[in-house]
């Protein structure tokens, strides 16, 4: 149905002013252009939605396209489960749904 992508990435928060504010792994640059170039109906903010798993806990959720790059959102569960900080390099797992 999708294609799958592998990659290690480091974590950083969106703003370092928020003190609980989102944080996200930036999708590699040659993956990002793979995936930008697939045909997909469009979705809202260009986002793509995915099957992610860091470590042992896989979600579903969207990427969003930047510049050059998709990012990942991690959200709260995923970092507790994980014991995921900023700055932390981790292996993720994509697989696209649309």
């Amino acid at each position: 149905m999708g294609e799958t992508y592998r990659f290690r990435s480091r974590v950083y928060r969106w703003s370092e002013r928020a003190t609980d504010s989102w944080y996200f792994v930036d999708v590699p640059e040659a993956e990002s252009d793979d995936i930008r170039d697939r045909p997909r109906m469009p979705r809202g903010f260009g986002s793509v939605r995915v099957e992610a798993t860091i470590g042992g806990t896989t979600w579903l959720t969207s990427i969003f396209p930047g510049a050059e790059r998709y990012a990942l959102p991690l959200k709260k569960a995923v970092r507790s489960a994980e014991d995921i900080e900023p700055d932390d390099e981790v292996d993720v797992r994509i697989r696209t749904l649309d």
